[in-house]
C-alpha cells in the first residue's frame, strides 16, 4: 500500500530549461515509483533505495498547488510544467486517487502549458483536460511564436521488445501497449512524440535495432524523438548499476563483460561511445524527418 504524506511544497521552479523536455517547472504528484525501472537514475541515492516499497502519495498537492499557480499567474509567471520529473504521473494508484487529475485541472484553472512524460496508457482518461489545456494555456514571452500548442506528451521507452521491456521495467506498461497509446494520442490531434531514454547499451542502440525504432515511430506520426544513452550509479543491491548488470546477465551472459568494460571509468558511458550514438541517432532524424527537439 501506498504512504499518504504531507510535503511542504509541491512545484519546483528550475534554474534553466531542458532543451528536450523545456521545463520551467516540475511537479511530482507521486514520490517512489511502482514502474520499477532498473535503469532509473534515481537509484543510486538515497531516494532510489526500494522505490516500488516507497511509493508515497502526496495528498495534499492540489491544496498547495493552487496557491502556488495562483500567486505564479497574477505574475504573469507563465511557464511549462513538467509531470514528471522523478517518477511517473501516471502510476497504476492514479486510477484510485486521482492526484494527477486533480493537478491537471487546476494547470487549466490557471492557464499553464503542460508537458506530460509517461510510460502509462492512462494518459488517455484526461484528455478532455488536455484539450483545453492546449487551447487555454499561456505561453511564456519568449516561446511565443516559437511552439503552436501549449500540451506535450511524451512517451518514454528503452526498447519496443515486450520481453526486454519486462526484464528492465518490469513494472511499466509493455512497450507494446505504449506505442499504442502513442498512436492514439497523435491521432487525437496532440503533439507527440518519444523518449528515447535511456538507450541500453549493445541492446537497443545497435544500428539495426535503431533504424527499425526510428521507422516504428515514424510510422506511427511522432513529431520529435530524444534519444540518449544511459547512466548508472552505484554498486549497491539497489543501486541502477547493479541492477542492469544482473538484468543484462539474464538477457545475454555474454554481454555482461561489455556493459562492465563500458563504465569501467564511473556511471556514464564514455564521451566516444556518446558522441558515436548521437551521429548515429542524428543521421536517422533526418533519414525519418523526426526533430530532436520541440521547436
Amino acid at each position: 500500500m501506498p504512504h499518504e504524506i504531507q510535503v511542504k511544497s509541491i512545484l519546483n521552479k528550475t534554474k534553466r530549461r531542458d532543451p528536450w523536455f523545456l521545463d520551467d517547472y516540475t511537479l511530482n504528484p507521486y514520490s517512489g515509483c511502482s514502474f520499477n525501472c532498473l535503469y532509473c537514475y534515481i537509484r543510486g541515492s538515497k531516494y532510489g533505495i526500494h522505490m516500488e516499497e516507497k511509493l508515497s502519495v502526496k495528498v495534499n498537492a492540489p491544496e498547495l498547488l493552487e496557491k502556488v499557480l495562483t500567486l505564479r499567474s497574477k505574475k504573469g509567471q507563465h511557464g511549462i510544467i513538467v509531470l514528471s520529473s522523478s517518477t511517473d504521473p501516471y502510476l497504476q494508484i492514479e486510477k484510485d486517487y486521482l492526484l494527477t487529475r486533480q493537478l491537471l485541472e487546476l494547470i487549466l484553472k490557471y492557464r499553464f502549458p503542460v508537458h506530460i512524460i509517461t510510460k502509462s496508457d492512462l494518459v488517455i482518461r484526461d484528455f478532455d483536460l488536455l484539450r483545453e489545456i492546449d487551447k487555454q494555456a499561456i505561453l511564456p514571452p519568449d516561446l511565443q511564436g516559437k511552439l503552436a500548442h501549449k500540451v506535450f506528451i511524451t512517451f518514454s521507452f528503452s526498447t519496443l521488445d515486450d520481453k526486454i521491456g519486462k526484464l528492465f521495467e518490469p513494472g511499466a506498461t509493455p512497450p507494446s501497449q505504449r506505442l499504442l497509446t502513442l498512436r492514439r494520442v497523435l491521432q487525437e490531434g496532440f503533439h507527440s512524440g518519444v523518449s528515447l531514454m535511456p538507450l541500453l547499451p549493445y541492446i537497443s542502440d545497435t544500428q539495426e535495432v535503431l533504424d527499425k525504432m526510428f521507422e516504428v515511430f515514424k510510422q506511427a506520426g511522432a513529431h520529435y524523438i530524444f534519444p540518449a544513452s544511459i547512466t548508472l550509479f552505484g554498486y549497491g543491491p539497489a543501486d541502477s548499476k547493479t541492477l542492469v548488470f544482473e538484468a543484462v546477465r539474464k538477457y545475454d551472459p555474454s554481454l555482461l563483460e561489455k556493459y562492465k568494460v563500458l563504465f569501467a571509468g564511473g556511471s556514464q558511458v564514455p564521451y566516444n561511445y556518446s558522441k558515436e550514438l548521437e551521429r548515429r541517432t542524428t543521421l536517422l532524424s533526418e533519414k525519418y524527418g523526426l526533430k530532436n527537439r520541440l521547436y
